[in-house]
This record gives structure tokens, C-alpha cells and sequence, in this order.
């Protein structure tokens, strides 16, 4: 973009800084409606989504289908959707490319909202405005539906190198796009030992998503006759979901092929020796996927709307009734990027897109928004041929102090039934879901 004049009067010469004050004032007043790509031209809500995964997806549909009269328009720095729900299936040949992306363009179109290819870089919230890598956007109700991103302090401490070598040699593959590809590249091209995958503490994106890939690998190495086994090293005591259904496939389908060690607090990593020191161990392996801490972006810290919680070190700072940023009237957040304890998960994200959609469409209205619980529906398919799965439903609710519970809790883990129909139960959630976001 080019140079503004305040830049100059930021940075140029004394002779500059000197200008009239009247002059710069006016400059400042221009800069702010000069390039607003949406501005205001009648009374209609500008409605503005960061973000167009599961939970942005969802809003933007939903709340132009409740405020029909309302401008919607999507951020999303990607150009492309890629799904992390169902990657799994993908990283051993269950399901094609096509199966998890998806076109922008089509959501937009399809459901009569705006989609921007941009990047977020900063609000100006006393004149509400986002600005862009592409232009500023005016909002009267904004969004961050922003996901997650990646914390690698507990594994790396401060040692920087040491972070940008395992984002990039051996990368946790739960932010969808290149880290999945390398993983699939990993998983089809090892030639056996020990192959290690980390699940982290805290509230993590798809708390059955490492041990799923950790069922879904073995097997690959099973039917390739690939002489490997996986390790699992969890930060956590024990499996965090499903654990009857998973501890029971391991040892029952997986007894030679997967090693599940709990509580591992991991004291070092030698790249260049391949091996991983723990509190009991050291382990050595052929190839691993580390999966750190998640946080929220550093888009978010960076604006000082974030917080530490029980959970993570960085989440969005919001009323967890109301989904809005402390001190804000207009600006909520949702998904993954939210700070309570529900499951970092596609149903979830999608369900509380819906959920906060209705509250800003009441609000519109002049009526009082109510919180409803989101929904987490989670499938996890152990084995191919014949498959093998098992399933997970949960609610929401808080008590009289603010915490959360579950409610209508539903699992399914006996997988040794019926499991053509349960995992074929897994695909068409799926198709409906993407059908609900893009169609």
C-alpha cells in the first residue's frame, strides 16, 4: 500500500514534524474514510467475520439468513478452506483432498454475504474499523472467529531455533494446510522404528485427534508391513476423551504397534540425535510430530484482548455468556479461539457460530440475548478395513458460580460393533456439515 502523509509526518524530517496542526488534523480525518471498503451508505448493520473456518463459517451464513437487510462480509487470510476435522482419514488415504476443500467463493455466493481475501492487522475500535492488508472495513458488529495457534513454550522454552525447527521439520498438522501435507509425507515414506506424537496439556484443538492419528497410523503400518511402531507421549494423566474406547484399541488392535505413555513432561529434544528426554526416559525415534500448547492469535495479544485462564497461557478475553470482549459492546469471538472449556472442535465451533449469530440478530432486533450451549458431536475412526469407530455427544451449562459442566453426555466406545455403520455415520456428519457451511 503506499506511503499516507502521516507516515511521513511520523517519520520524515524536522521540517516536516513542524507542519500546521490544522493540516495534519484534516489529513488524520481523510486517512479515516478515504479507504473504508464498506462504508455506510444507509442504516443497515455492517455485520464483520474474522475468520472462515467451522464457527466464521457458520456465522456468516446463519446471521445473514436471520438479518436478511444486514452487509455481511468475511475476513479469511486463506484462499482456500481446508477442513481439520476428517484430515486424519486423509493422512492414510480414507478420503481425497477434494473430500476436506472447499471454495470461499461458494459460501459467499451461495449465501449472499462478502468474502475478503485479506489479512487483519489492527481495529481502531473508538471509529470501528478493521484495518487490512487490503483496506480498511467498517464494522457495527465484529467477530473474531480467528482459531488457534501454536505455543511452543513448554516444549522449547525460550530456545527460538529450536521452535522454528520443529514447526518446520516435524510440525503438529492441526492447523490444516501445509502441516498436513508433510505429515502424510512422514507417514507414507517411513521405513520403520519409533515414530513419536505428542499430545499436549490444556485445552487443545480435537481432544481425540492425536490418538485417532495414533490408531490410524499404526494401522498403515500394519497393512504396509512397515516395521514401526508410534509412540505417544501425553502431557495429560490420561486419555482426555474416549478413553475407554481408545485404551482398549491399543491394546487389543495395536498391542505391537502403539506405546502410550501419560503424564510426560519432555525435559529436551536433540533434533540433530533424534532424541526426546524425559522426566523418566529418553526415547529415541525415527521420525514425530510435536503438537505444543494452543493459544490464541497474536493478533489478539497484540490488541491486549486476551488473557491466561485455567486452560492455556493466551485465550480471548470475553464474557462467556455474553461471547463479547471485556470492555466492548460490539465486538464478540468464537470457535476455537474462545477462552472456556468446551472442545476445540469442528461441531462445537460450528454450533456456537450459529449460537452467537442469533445473539447478534437479537440484538439487532432490540431484543435480549440468551447463551445456549454449544454442541460437540466427535467421531474417531481406530481402524480401516474393516472399520473400527467410536463416537462422542456433550452439551454444555454453567453452575451457580460460573463453571463449566457437562450436560447430555452420550458416548458410544464399544467399536468391536457394527462399525461399517458407525464409521459411515463419521463421513455423512461430515458432508453434511460442509454442505451446511458452503452450500
Amino acid at each position: 500500500m503506499p506511503v499516507n502523509r502521516r507516515d511521513v509526518l511520523k517519520y520524515g524530517t524536522s521540517v516536516l514534524l513542524s507542519a500546521s496542526l490544522a493540516y495534519s488534523k484534516e489529513e488524520k480525518k481523510l486517512e479515516k474514510t478515504d479507504n473504508i471498503l464498506n462504508k455506510k451508505k444507509t442504516k443497515n448493520p455492517r455485520i464483520v467475520v474474522v475468520g472462515g473456518g467451522w464457527a466464521g463459517l457458520a456465522l456468516a451464513k446463519d446471521v445473514k439468513h436471520r438479518v436478511p437487510h444486514a452487509e455481511v462480509t468475511m475476513i479469511e487470510r486463506r484462499d482456500h478452506f481446508v477442513s481439520c476435522p476428517m484430515s486424519n482419514e486423509w493422512l492414510v488415504d480414507l478420503v481425497d483432498l477434494e473430500y476436506l476443500t472447499h471454495s470461499y467463493l461458494d459460501a459467499a455466493k451461495n449465501n449472499n454475504y462478502i468474502y475478503l481475501h485479506a489479512e487483519v492487522t489492527d481495529v481502531d475500535k473508538k471509529h470501528h474499523i478493521l484495518k487490512t492488508s487490503i483496506g480498511d472495513v467498517g464494522y457495527d458488529y465484529l467477530v473474531f472467529a480467528t482459531g488457534i495457534e501454536y505455543d511452543y513454550h513448554d516444549l522449547v522454552q525460550d530456545d527460538k531455533a529450536l521452535e522454528q525447527r520443529l514447526k518446520t521439520e516435524y510440525p503438529a498438522a492441526f492447523i490444516p494446510g501445509s502441516e498436513h501435507m508433510t505429515l502424510k509425507e512422514k507417514i507414507h515414506h517411513f521405513k520403520g522404528g519409533n515414530f513419536v506424537l505428542t499430545v499436549p496439556g490444556g485445552n487443545y484443538r480435537c481432544l481425540a485427534a492425536p490418538y485417532e492419528r495414533a490408531c490410524l497410523i499404526a494401522d498403515y503400518f500394519d497393512k504396509q508391513n512397515i516395521d514401526g511402531k508410534v509412540i505417544i507421549l501425553d502431557a495429560n494423566s490420561d486419555i482426555k476423551i474416549k478413553a475407554e474406547g481408545f485404551h482398549s484399541a491399543f491394546k487389543e488392535l495395536y498391542k505391537d504397534r502403539i506405546e502410550y505413555q501419560s503424564s510426560v513432561e519432555i525435559d529436551a529434544i536433540d533434533l540433530d540425535k533424534k532424541v526426546i528426554t524425559t522426566g523418566f526416559d529418553e526415547i529415541m525415534f525415527a521420525d514425530a510430530s510435536f503438537y505444543p500448547n494452543v493459544k490464541a492469535p497474536y493478533l489478539l495479544e497484540k490488541l491486549g484482548m486476551t488473557r491466561q485462564t485455567a486452560h492455556n497461557r493466551v485465550e480471548a478475553d470475553i464474557n462467556q455468556y455474553t461471547y463479547k470482549f471485556k470492555g466492548s459492546n460490539n465486538i464478540y469471538a468464537c470457535g476455537d479461539v474462545r477462552p472456556m472449556g468446551f472442545s476445540k472442535s469442528g461441531n462445537t465451533a460450528y454450533s456456537e457460530g450459529l449460537n452467537v449469530a442469533k445473539m447478534i440478530a437479537d440484538e439487532i432486533a432490540g431484543k435480549t440475548p440468551v447463551w445456549q450451549s454449544p454442541v460437540t458431536t466427535c467421531f474417531s475412526i481406530l481402524r480401516t478395513k474393516p472399520e473400527k469407530c467410536i463416537s462422542l455427544y456433550t452439551e454444555y451449562a454453567y453452575d451457580k458460580k460460573g463453571g463449566m459442566l457437562f450436560k447430555n453426555n452420550m458416548t458410544d466406545e464399544a467399536w468391536k460393533t457394527n462399525g461399517l455403520g458407525k464409521s459411515r455415520v463419521a463421513y455423512g456428519w461430515a458432508e453434511s456439515m460442509y454442505s451446511n457451511m458452503f452450500g
